[in-house]
Formats: structure tokens, sequence, C-alpha cells
């Protein structure tokens, strides 16, 4: 921490500030607070309305109108059909007003006697008592007890700083500071977008005098931030099509037939369309760089092969790294079995070569010898040299970097990229995470595929009614994936459903009448590997298994499948779990194994349960878990964003979107008015996206 203020107002230690001092600095340092322009940026959660609240007797039937009390008592009772109706009686000094919820008996947990609390919503009056129904709710602190109207912005806090010492720094900061920030955006653009000058938002997001001014200054900083992001992205965007040309790769009838003929299915109309955009991309003669993402089960990986083939017909090289060798070995299983009566010369690239493998692959690849190279982030070592590669496939989430692109360019050739997701993407996070790449989407599936049907079960009697359920299934000639949420037990205490303790169990109990296999991470990859090859030619009806099986694995006749302790899992790997079955022409069962009693758990279950559109459960997965956990990024840091939140704020994310593009492509952003905010891109995000300093 400093020991003397900064000689720029802006980056001045918080300690030194009216009501600062080392011991509030130290507070505001664990949020992230440093400086005055920390504190200016420190975004209030919402704000307290105090300026509407009435008292009962003032109340008019159907207005959104807010009240002021003190929760009395609360209490939930069952209704017929299952329902249940929780209500709560809020003491509001001169008279009594009632919330009541149907169906959402938490809520009984969440309203506590002596809370003071804001009820806002449309009330009725019933047997001459004021009622409010799903009231939006605000608890009160202290501070917020004393205060007798105005608008009072609701801060994240941290333990020891209160809400009323925080509004108090931020509105001193406003007020002396507010006018030194310099403004980056010209007066036209605000106009434009509907954006108050700096200044203004920050007075108005820490000292409001309406809602609208608030509303007005929060939208101005978020839109900032994301508006800085989109900039980042479009620049890269931009300096790859600057880049020299990538090889056109011409997809003739001819190459298209030839390709074609190694599947044994048509491609759906969501797979010929992404075949159109690759092939044009591929053609134009300018480096492709697009994300390829579908829903589980709709054949990505089909849609890369062609692509990589239509390089090879072309007479370039092409490559297809994985992100695990699993999944790369299972990658050359399905390819080498297409090209077995081809010509395409083809290579896998993993660790676990021998030294003498390696170096004679590596021979081959140099030489030109190998057209095809399947493999893991070895394919991109430094030994490893392509004289000819124009296109290479990332199968993996998480960012296909600079560093790894440079990696594979030759000398003379900027090869192609297509990246390849997993699973679904949320719309919010292609923008943000995958924002400089163009998007193709496969919404359909294969036809005659079903949906899986879902259930999630809790009690010990839905249990046993699962299990008699998959026996009878099994018995009709039906095979079954038991999935469990880790290899070995942490603890001989722990009650955990680990892969080896089930597949004991299950062999002694509910499936002691059938054969079964386990398969884990943690075995050989041989014994592993024929252990599966067993269950996909039918000598298995189990495969006891951890998350092994969630990618790479077709086998038609498994239509059943069991997830143990589901709510351990995320709800994007549970959709892509349950997309292993139900491949074939039978109905899918999947059971979802869980005592979860919280809110979240239920709510994530529950969404899998109502729906099988990968799309919608991978928003509602990031709406729930963040950017990191589902790109699975959390050793990369979440999104490099300020302030702003892709879910939250959606709507205001599509317009800085538009902004920044266009800022960008039409060369607006180059020009001095805007040589501010280049600046500020320039020096957020320079070193992460590898961006020009200059063009």
């Amino acid at each position: 921490m400093s020991a003397a203020p900064n000689d720029n107002p802006l980056l001045q230690d918080v300690q030194f500030l009216p009501g600062g001092g080392a011991h509030r600095a130290d507070l505001l340092e664990k949020l992230g607070i440093r400086t005055v322009q920390d504190l200016l940026w420190h975004l209030p959660r919402d704000v307290l309305d105090l300026t509407e609240v009435r008292q009962p007797a003032q109340l008019v039937e159907e207005e959104m109108q807010t009240v002021r009390g003190v929760v009395v008592e609360t209490d939930a009772r069952n209704l017929s059909k299952g329902r249940t109706l929780t209500a709560t009686l809020l003491d509001c000094g001169t008279d009594f007003v009632r919330g009541v919820w149907f169906n959402q008996p938490w809520m009984r947990q969440r309203l506590q006697p002596g809370q003071n609390l804001l009820f806002s919503g449309k009330p009725k009056r019933k047997q001459g008592r004021w009622e409010f129904a799903h009231p939006q709710l605000q608890w009160l602190d202290p501070e917020d007890r004393e205060s007798h109207g105005g608008l009072l912005p609701k801060y994240p806090l941290t333990e020891g700083l209160s809400q009323g010492e925080l509004r108090k720094l931020t509105r001193h900061c406003a007020e002396q500071f507010a006018s030194l920030v310099p403004e980056q955006l010209p007066e036209d653009f605000r106009t434009e977008w509907r954006l108050p000058s700096i200044e203004h938002a920050l007075r108005g997001l820490h000292a409001p005098r309406t809602r609208t001014e608030y509303d007005a200054g929060r939208r101005r900083l978020l839109f900032e931030d994301l508006l800085e992001f989109q900039s980042a992205l479009a620049l890269r965007k931009r300096a790859w099509r600057r880049q020299p040309s990538a090889p056109p790769l011409p997809c003739t009838a001819q190459i298209d037939a030839r390709v074609r003929r190694l599947f044994s299915f048509r491609f759906t109309d969501g797979q010929n369309q992404a075949v159109r955009e690759i092939a044009g991309d591929l053609a134009s003669g300018q480096a492709m760089h697009r994300l390829l993402q579908a829903e589980v089960g709709a054949g990505k990986t089909a849609v890369a092969i062609y692509a990589l083939l239509v390089a090879v017909a072309n007479g370039f090289q092409s490559v297809l790294m994985a992100p695990t060798e699993l999944l790369a070995n299972q990658h050359w299983e399905l390819i080498d079995g297409l090209l077995q009566h081809s010509r395409v010369e083809r290579r896998l690239l993993t660790g676990s070569l021998t030294a003498a493998q390696r170096r004679e692959t590596l021979r081959a690849i140099e030489s030109g010898d190998v057209q095809l190279v399947i493999g893991t982030q070895a394919v991109i070592q430094s030994d490893v040299r392509f004289p000819r590669l124009a296109l290479a496939v990332v199968d993996e989430q998480h960012r296909f970097g600079v560093a790894q692109r440079a990696a594979l360019a030759g000398d003379d050739l900027v090869p192609h990229i297509l990246v390849m997701t997993a699973t679904p993407i949320p719309r919010s996070l292609c923008l943000t995470a995958f924002g400089d790449l163009d998007l193709t989407m496969i919404r359909d599936l294969p036809p005659g595929r079903r949906p899986v049907v879902t259930q999630r079960i809790g009690s010990r009697e839905q249990q046993q009614r699962a299990w008699d359920f998959l026996r009878k299934q099994l018995r009709a000639g039906r095979q079954a994936y038991i999935v469990c949420p880790r290899v070995e037990t942490e603890s001989p205490t722990a009650r955990d459903a680990a892969a080896t303790k089930v597949y004991e169990y299950l062999q002694r109990t509910e499936l002691s009448d059938f054969r079964l296999g386990l398969a884990h991470g943690q075995m050989d990859r041989g014994e592993r590997s024929a252990i599966m090859d067993r269950f996909r030619d039918g000598e298995l009806d189990v495969l006891v298994a951890t998350t092994v099986v969630e990618v790479g694995v077709d086998i038609p006749n498994a239509t059943l499948m069991v997830i143990l302790q589901a709510e351990r899992f995320g709800l994007a790997q549970l959709h892509q779990l349950r997309g292993r079955i139900g491949r074939g022409t039978h109905q899918g069962y999947c059971f979802l194994f869980s005592d979860a009693t919280s809110d979240d758990g239920i709510e994530r279950l529950g969404a899998l349960e109502s729906t099988a559109d990968g799309f919608a459960i991978a928003e509602k997965d990031f709406e729930l878990r963040g950017p990191g956990d589902v790109l699975g990024t959390r050793q990369h840091g979440d999104l490099p964003l300020r302030v702003a939140d892709p879910v939250r704020d959606a709507e205001i994310l599509d317009d800085a979107r538009t902004a920044a593009f266009r800022l960008v492509e039409s060369g607006r952003l180059d020009e001095p008015e805007f040589a501010p905010l280049k600046v500020q891109v320039i020096e957020r995000f320079a070193s992460l996206f590898d961006l020009p300093q200059t063009g």
C-alpha cells in the first residue's frame, strides 16, 4: 500500500480519502478497491428506492407500490394437488400487510421474525387487509431503517464494512473526482447510444436523485466495459484478416462426393448448412476463424472430418487437436476406420508414443508424407513442423490462442482454424469468450432421434422403482451406463458414489444377474479400451464409469443411464452425459439420482428434466455457475471484464458489440476522436489478445 497520495488524483490510495484510513483501506482491498478510480468503478448491485414508500392506508389496488415493515411471523401449508402456500405478516407501523407465495416453500426459511424489508408489488384488498402476491423483496440493514427517503445505492460489501460507510466514501468520491475522469466517448457517439457523459454517469450512479439517473449511470459504465472488450475482439478479428492469405481450398463436386461416400449416413440439413459455411471460408483464400457448435449428438465431428479431408484433397496437410489423450484416441479410431480403404496418410501424435515412434512420426510430418494428423497438444510442440498445413481443427472449449496458432503456422502458410466445442455454448458467452470467431451452429438431430426421458430420483422408493425399470429394460436386450462422480472414495467415512465401490456393490445387489464392466480414467489405457470394446460389442450389459464416457462414445444399443450424486455435476456436463444414450432406434431413459435439498441443486436438475435443448441448458448453466466453470477455465481466470456480466447484461452486451464492430470495421476507431478509447483498449487487452499496437 502506498505511503503517500499519488500525483494523479484518480490513482490516489483510498486510505487518504476523508473517512478512509489504513484499516478501512485494508477492508476495501478485499473488494478489489485500492484507488479512487477503483472506488468509482465499484458498481452498486441495486438501488434502494425509498422515495415512494407508502403506509398501508395510502395503498391503491393494482398499482405498483412499496411498503416497509418488520416480519412478524411466517407460515406454510399444503394445498390440494401437491401445491403449497407460504404467507408472512409484515408490521408497517400503522397497520399490517400480508405477503403470499404459491409453491415456494423455501420462502419460510428466508423470512424470519424481526427482519426489516420492503415489499414491492400490486396489492389487493382481501378480508380487510392488504395482500401482496409474490412481492419483490429488499432486505434492509439497520442504516436503511433509519433512512426516511431518497435513493440509496446498495454495494457489495465485505465483513467489517457497512453500507453507510461505503455510501459516504463513494458519494464523496463522485462529488470530488467524477469531473476528473477522462471522457473517452465522443458526444455524437454517446447521443447515438443514449449514454450520459462519464461525469454525469458516475454522479448518477453513486449519488442518484432519480431512478432514471441511476439506471443511465449504471448502463454507461457497463456499456463502456463491454465496448472496450468487444473492440479488442473486433481489432483481433481485423488483424487476422490482414494476415497473409490462407491457401484457397475449393470443395469441388468431385471432392464433396468422395468425402460423403465415407459416411454410412446422410448429413442432416444442419450439417449441410455447416458444411456450406465452412467450405465457403476454406475456398475464400482468407484464413477461416470459425466456431462450430452443435447440440449433443448432432454430428459436429462428421462436419469437422469433412473439412479436414477437403484440405487433404487439395494437396495440403490438416490436423485435429483434442484436449485429452482419451478423446484423441477416440477420434483416431473413428477416422482411421472411415479411411481404412483410403490412400490418405495419417498418424496419431500423443504423449504416449515411444521415443522412436515419435521421431518417425515427426519425420513423416515434416517431410509432408503425412497428410492428416490427430493428436493432443503434442501437435503444437516446437519440434513438430508442418510444411503444408492448411487447416487445424481444435476440439476443445477453451480459447485456442495466438501462441498455439503461431506454433501451427508455417513459414509461408497461415492455416484455417476451426474450433469445435464439446457442448453448446450460451450465446452470451459466444459473444464474449468467442466473439472474434464466426459462428456455425447445428441445432437439428439425426432423423428418428427422440429426446431422452429424464427424471430426478430422490427417495429410496423412487430409486427402487428406477432399478426395477432398469432390470426390465436390460432383460429386453438394452444396455446401461452407471455414471459416478469419482473413481475412489476420498476417505473411509465419506458417503460417496465412487465408481470402484459402486461396481462391487451392484455386482452383489441390484444388477447381480447381469454382466458388468468398470471404466475410469485411472485405468491403463489398453485395459479401459478393452472394456469399452466389450461394452460396444454387446459382451457387457452395464458399464459403471466416471465421466470418461462423456464424449466420443457412440453405442446405439445403450439406452439407459443412471447418474449417481447428479448434483455434483454441472448442467452442461449432465446434458453431455445424457447425450451418450438414445442414439439408436430405441427410447433413451436417464435417471438423476440425487438427494440435493438446496435451491440451486434442485433448480439445476429440474432444468434438465424440463428440456432437451442443449442451448437453453447451456444458458442456464452459465447463469448458475459463471464463465470460469462453464468453460473449464478457472486456471485461466474468468472473463476479463471489470464490472459487466454477460448474462445479466445481455441486452447491453448486444448494443456494445454492435457499436464496437461498427467502429472497427468502418475505421472510426482509428480516428483521432476515438484515440482515448483505442488507447484504453490496447492498454487493457493488447497482451491478452496479442493486438497490434497501431493500425
